[in-house]
């Protein structure tokens, strides 16, 4: 997808030509902005309908929860309420551009900690309404579900992985608002389990991260531990029992802990990789040709994970597709760009929209472009 409905390529200036009686004229390039707060980023992009990041601004928040070693809610949202400001002034310099000059302002709705996306929410109603610009209330999922028609210009439909800290799913991407869920997590996700075990090894916080820097040093096959739903059919995922695996090892080798990372981190691999082949199968059936296998989502910037869902799609004889690592993780440029897909397409939101901390992506409504 090189841009998204009438607007086409365009000049240094950032317009876009089109031809009226033989006479070439130029219309502005459409352009929204994304505010995201769902967690513990405070971030705010602006990006364009030819995929262009005109700002990105991540504020990172770790300082102030690593110290209770996890996520605490009510932290999370006063420091978005203290920062938001800024970032969105920030980005809009960044961009060049005044409120005045974008087309439309996006914000993640949910699913997500309720606090912070009250406070992301609000704050772009109130821009919108101020500015007298269209809202879009986002879903964060579909955020990360669309990242790759932002950064790979990719077509509908692809199958996806979405591994994060609250999310495990492996769904049929179809079209915008048309998402087929095959299977999801029946316990804990991914990057949850990721973080628990960074605590359980006293590796710090953000767990994910620390957890694959220890594993570099390990050996994965030193230990045995659990792959649950290994080689059983379907997509679901589940991880509780590899985690309480882990503390108890944990607790009879203390010293381990490198190698009790590797040998984490392989089980999550190959369970990751079992259930991705069987999700594989299943779209291969239902739709024709050669289409990719999409990883997004915070636990996408792990690589040893990338390697082994790259081996996966090779022999499936599929692409596989991963955004940058930097737009795996939270960021306020997927939500504009799943705002301006929909803005594209001809939605916007009542500023009545009601921010909610689940949000199931079967449940959005499709939006068939113009």
């Amino acid at each position: 997808m090189k841009n998204l409905s009438r607007w086409h390529e365009r000049d240094q200036q950032q317009t876009s030509p089109w031809t009226h009686h033989g006479t070439v004229c130029y219309i502005p390039a459409m352009r929204v902005l994304g505010i995201e707060t769902s967690c513990d980023e405070t971030a705010a992009a602006i990006v364009d309908d030819d995929r262009r990041i005109l700002a990105n601004r991540v504020l990172s928040q770790d300082e102030r929860h690593r110290p209770f070693g996890g996520v605490v809610p009510e932290i999370a949202a006063r420091a978005h309420l203290d920062a938001l400001d800024d970032i969105v002034a920030g980005a809009l310099g960044d961009a060049g551009l005044t409120l005045a000059e974008v087309d439309g302002i996006a914000a993640t709705a949910g699913p997500g900690l309720i606090g912070g996306v009250i406070v992301g929410c609000t704050f772009a109603k109130a821009l919108a309404l101020a500015a007298n610009k269209p809202f879009l209330g986002v879903n964060h999922l579909e955020g990360h579900a669309l990242t790759v028609r932002l950064t790979d210009g990719i077509a509908f439909p692809y199958l996806l992985l979405l591994v994060s800290g609250g999310h495990c799913q492996l769904l049929a991407v179809e079209g915008l608002g048309r998402y087929r869920r095959l299977g999801g997590t029946i316990d804990d996700a991914a990057g949850e389990a990721f973080d628990k075990v960074a605590k359980l090894l006293n590796l710090g916080f953000p767990g994910g991260p620390a957890v694959e820097r220890a594993a570099l040093a390990g050996n994965p096959s030193r230990f045995t531990l659990p792959r649950p739903l290994l080689g059983r059919p379907g997509c679901d995922f589940s991880f509780s029992g590899l985690k309480t695996a882990v503390r108890l090892l944990a607790e009879a080798e203390p010293e381990a802990v490198a190698d009790i990372a590797a040998g984490f981190q392989a089980a999550v691999g190959d369970v990751l990789a079992d259930r991705t082949r069987n999700a594989l199968a299943i779209v291969a059936q239902d739709w024709k040709g050669q289409h990719p296998l999409v990883v997004a989502g915070g636990v996408a910037a792990n690589q040893a994970l990338r390697h082994r869902l790259l081996s996966v799609a090779a022999e499936a004889g599929v692409p596989l597709v991963v955004p940058p690592p930097r737009l795996c993780t939270d960021n306020g440029a997927m939500i504009a760009w799943a705002g301006l897909e929909r803005l594209a397409a001809g939605q916007r939101d009542s500023l009545s929209l009601a921010p909610r901390p689940r949000w199931p992506l079967e449940d959005l409504t499709e939006c068939s472009p113009n």
